[in-house]
């Protein structure tokens, strides 16, 4: 089964508090995205296993510790999941590889609309990161997801800022083997689909498009 973590850190729920406000400028909420997103991928990475390795200090030789295998990889879903990875590959995992999935929703039916897909060609040899700002109905990161397996790809986490419960419950069924990282749960979804409290559109307001 998923295992589903919702984030109770100070830091991260005080910086979601300011990026929920609709007075939130376009320049911080972008910094606040990036932030929270490196936030809840150091607690996602928390488990990552380790390797020994000898290494030479300015005093001495000695046992250290690394990352095994080839590593990270994050995905983000286009495009507000990309203030998202430039966050954690910028300022926590530079060494990360990344990938792209490009989704749009549909505004009739609700339902995701894949234009694109560009991975590393070893990312199925990679823990994979799946960002996207906000888990709504649960459809564009159930066919990343989807993508992503197709792939041959099997280390796979999902990490976002903002879920709604119908979104967390249609994803951890379709994928119960994916572990869902979520920065705040909220209430419910509206008619139109959009998380309520929430934060309006996270693409709209991280781009200035609103």
């Amino acid at each position: 089964m998923s295992r589903v973590v919702v984030m109770d850190h100070p830091l991260i729920q005080h910086k979601i508090g300011i990026l929920r406000r609709i007075d939130t400028p376009t320049k911080d909420f972008r910094e606040l995205v990036s932030e929270i997103a490196m936030l809840i991928c150091y607690e996602a990475t928390r488990e990552l296993p380790l390797q020994d390795i000898e290494i030479e200090t300015p005093m001495e030789k000695c046992i250290a510790k690394e990352i095994a295998g080839k590593k990270l990889c994050v995905v983000p879903i286009l495009r507000a999941g990309l203030q998202m990875a430039d966050g954690i590959v910028a300022n926590l995992i530079p060494s990360a590889k990344v990938g792209h999935i490009g989704m749009y929703r549909n505004e009739e039916t609700h339902e995701p609309v894949e234009y694109f897909c560009k991975l590393p060609k070893d990312v199925a040899e990679r823990d994979v990161f799946v960002v996207d700002p906000m888990l709504a109905t649960g459809g564009s990161a159930i066919a990343a997801i989807n993508q992503l397996k197709k792939r041959g790809i099997e280390k796979i986490h999902f990490l976002c800022l903002i879920a709604a419960p119908e979104g967390v419950k249609l994803l951890t069924e379709a994928h119960p083997d994916v572990d869902v990282w979520i920065g705040a749960l909220d209430r419910q979804l509206n008619e139109n689909a959009y998380i309520l409290p929430g934060l309006g559109d996270a693409g709209d307001r991280i781009y200035g498009t609103k």
